[in-house]
């Protein structure tokens, strides 16, 4: 299987090119700068008959680079982990939008298309509740109700117009978490210092996936023709905030009892704040129905795996 990734040189984005490429599959990584690569891509061990680099303009000018392709996934997009001004709120929203179409050019400029097109996406287009449940047939609000449903709405928007006769999954991704990227390491941390608790409320939901799980899931995806549409890539057992926090001090047996009020986290963070202090209890239907197995269900295995 040869495979493509756009954004291949993000937090999940490697994690998925070295699973891979472990399992023999051609990797061909779309990254913004030349020079070989991220570093991390220029250390690898990787055969080079897998493994290739290419960049976006060399697709955009070259399509053929893609040729063989069976797989194409989408992870481009700017981190929301920036302060989001009006400024950074229209990069966010525009580079999602633009790498799609941009994505869509390069696919449908092929002789052969792929056998399916992995679209990111995230649990933040049902918006936030204290009291619902949320999976794939859940209605997604309309107009949006705030800025990250206002974000993946466009983006599905996008992607779904932009991509023609080929099979589409729409990855609703949750909080990703592992060791070495990520929003996980920031969010442990005051709780390894002995000084986490709530989050505002607590009552918010947290819906997460491990990362080697997101990873089983996007081949899953992309190995099973029947699979297409919205898939949402979080865990079966869905936490609120202060069971998470709970969770990650039992395990590392750390105190939970300093919590940290909704006003300073608005003060502080500003409308970045929705993050942390809203929510949503989403469950992964389209993969449970499709016979996808965790290796992580509950929280608790997750973060005894990542305690290091």
């Amino acid at each position: 299987m040869k495979t493509a990734i756009f954004g291949g040189s993000g937090f999940i984005g490697r994690a998925l090119a070295e699973y891979w490429l472990s399992q023999g599959h051609g990797v061909l990584i779309v990254t913004r700068s030349d020079g070989g690569g991220p570093r991390w891509l220029r250390e690898t061990t990787a055969s080079e008959a897998l493994l290739t680099t290419v960049t976006w303009a060399e697709i955009e000018q070259s399509p053929s680079r893609l040729e063989g392709v069976s797989v194409v996934v989408n992870l481009a997009g700017a981190s929301l982990n920036q302060r989001w001004s009006r400024q950074a709120k229209q990069r966010i929203l525009e580079s999602r939008l633009e790498s799609t179409r941009a994505v869509a050019r390069a696919v449908e400029r092929m002789n052969r298309k792929p056998e399916v097109v992995l679209q990111g996406s995230a649990v933040g287009i049902y918006g936030t509740s204290l009291t619902d449940t949320f999976d794939e047939r859940s209605a997604v609000p309309s107009p949006p109700s705030d800025f990250l449903a206002e974000v993946t709405s466009a983006w599905e928007e996008t992607a779904e117009r932009e991509f023609h006769d080929v099979r589409l999954v729409k990855l609703r991704t949750g909080v990703v978490l592992g060791r070495s990227g990520g929003a996980y390491p920031l969010m442990r941390l005051p709780y390894l210092l002995g000084i986490g608790g709530n989050l505002g409320s607590g009552k918010q939901g947290v819906p997460w996936i491990h990362l080697r799980d997101m990873v089983k899931l996007i081949d899953y995806c992309a190995a099973h023709p029947n699979i297409h549409g919205p898939v949402n890539a979080v865990s079966p057992e869905p936490v609120t905030n202060r069971e998470f926090g709970y969770t990650v001090c039992r395990v590392h047996r750390r105190p939970f009892w300093l919590p940290l009020p909704a006003s300073v986290l608005r003060t502080a963070l500003g409308e970045m704040s929705l993050l942390l202090l809203e929510g949503q209890k989403v469950i992964p239907y389209a993969a449970l129905e499709a016979g996808f197995t965790f290796t992580f269900p509950d929280l608790k295995s997750a973060v005894a795996d990542l305690k290091s």
